[in-house]
């Protein structure tokens, strides 16, 4: 089994926790919204972008532990443009995940949502 370099993988493994509390967030936030104002002209626009954000994080996660299994299947080494894909799908991540965060954010304070 080939092997990425443990600074790597633990990146991988901390974005994937940030994804999935990502997920998490928004689909809690999709809820309380929905619960507490129901689906009307004003609310869909953010139940969209809050399910939006949702599979962003979802598609993410899920290119990371295909990415994952794919490497864990790789013998013996892994190959140099493997490896230089996952550092870009990590520099991308790192630099979508904050906007991704602060979406969810915004429609809670515009909801004064918990």
């Amino acid at each position: 089994m080939a092997k990425l370099p443990n600074d790597i993988s633990e990146t991988i493994w901390r974005l994937k926790r940030q994804l999935a509390d990502v997920i998490e967030n928004a689909r809690t936030t999709e809820f309380a919204l929905f619960n507490t104002f129901g689906e009307t002209e004003r609310t869909i626009v953010y139940l969209d972008d809050l399910q939006s954000v949702a599979e962003q994080a979802t598609e993410r996660f899920t290119q990371f532990s295909s990415l994952q299994i794919r490497i864990f299947n790789i013998q013996p080494h892994v190959p140099r443009d493997m490896l230089e894909l996952v550092m870009q799908i990590i520099s991308n991540t790192e630099a979508r995940l904050p906007a991704l965060e602060q979406s969810i954010q915004e429609i809670k304070t515009e909801w004064k949502l918990p």
